[in-house]
């Protein structure tokens, strides 16, 4: 299909974290104390790293959420733009910026620990006042890294305005409000998410499939479970559960894998793509980021994903 950027726009309402990405040989134990082997400092948060991956994959974006007055607040937003991401509706707010602390260990696996900061200070008059980000959007793409009350409110300018709505519900700890699905086209939890929200286990093809099947009996429209290299489970409305394999990469570090499949996912549907295409898309975009040290910066390109068409 043509890449027609102009008429594919996605709206991102969500965080923006700097991360202090921490390599060690395996993630600590309570009370221990650990050598770590590098450090680095990079542009991360589930909203941000979502709204560099729809740009890079082939939309034109739009990030909604708030910064710190501070250094890493001017480093985030400078990010963004030089990723071509219109930051209209990026207001500063009166906190220090967020921070993500991750841990990385040889095994690719990763342990977070977020501190919102400014992010805790979108509010639904926040989404309010740049509702025109969500009205010039094709879809809408939230998480759960800012206040419950504001993603509601951007959840249901979206729906309103009878946008394509992708929730990625992250962090989760338990079901989410019964109002909230109905609102949602397309709900993206990894297995552990899926589980916290239907209170069954998730862990595998055959058990997100009945998690998913929970969450759409809950009414959730179309439920993908992304289940690492184990691949992605698609309840979709108008079809039987399907399980996409995953392709088969050598991964170096795990960090955004999720965020670039919703984003690449997000800019496919912007795009006009099957949601089978928008899926096989996705993952080749995540495969990629795994072979790749940290957040924003194992974010491909949509040359590079275009060139990875090799599944196992």
């Amino acid at each position: 299909m043509a890449h027609n950027q102009t008429a594919a726009r996605v709206t991102v309402v969500g965080s923006l974290n700097m991360d202090l990405v921490v390599r060690a040989p395996r993630l600590p134990h309570p009370g221990e104390t650990l050598a770590g082997r590098t450090f680095a400092q990079v542009a991360g948060g589930k909203g941000g790293n979502q709204a560099v991956a729809a740009a890079r994959l082939g939309a034109r974006v739009s990030m909604l959420g708030c910064l710190g007055a501070d250094a890493s607040g001017a480093q985030l937003r400078a990010g963004l733009e030089a990723e071509g991401i219109d930051c209209t509706a990026l207001e500063t707010g009166a906190e220090a910026s967020g921070v993500a602390l991750i841990t990385v260990d040889d095994a690719s696996q990763n342990a977070i620990v977020i501190v919102a900061g400014s992010n805790g200070e979108v509010t639904p008059a926040t989404i309010a006042r740049h509702e025109a980000a969500i009205a010039a959007a094709d879809v809408v793409i939230c998480q759960l890294e800012t206040p419950p009350q504001a993603v509601r409110a951007a959840l249901a300018a979206a729906r309103r305005l009878g946008k394509i709505v992708i929730l990625n519900p992250a962090p989760a700890t338990g079901p989410l409000p019964a109002d909230w699905l109905p609102l949602v086209d397309y709900l993206i939890p990894n297995e552990l998410e899926a589980a916290a929200l239907s209170g069954l286990r998730a862990d595998s093809p055959d058990a997100a499939a009945q998690a998913a099947a929970a969450l759409q009996a809950a009414g959730a429209r179309n439920v993908l479970v992304t289940l690492g290299a184990r691949g992605v489970l698609a309840a979709l409305e108008d079809a039987a559960a399907t399980h996409y394999d995953a392709p088969k990469v050598a991964a170096v570090d795990t960090t955004a894998a999720g965020d670039t499949f919703i984003g690449g996912f997000a800019a496919q549907l912007a795009q006009g793509a099957s949601v089978g295409a928008a899926i096989r898309f996705a993952q080749r975009a995540a495969a990629l980021s795994v072979t790749r040290a940290g957040a924003q910066p194992s974010i491909p390109t949509r040359a590079e994903v275009d060139a990875f068409t090799s599944f196992a």
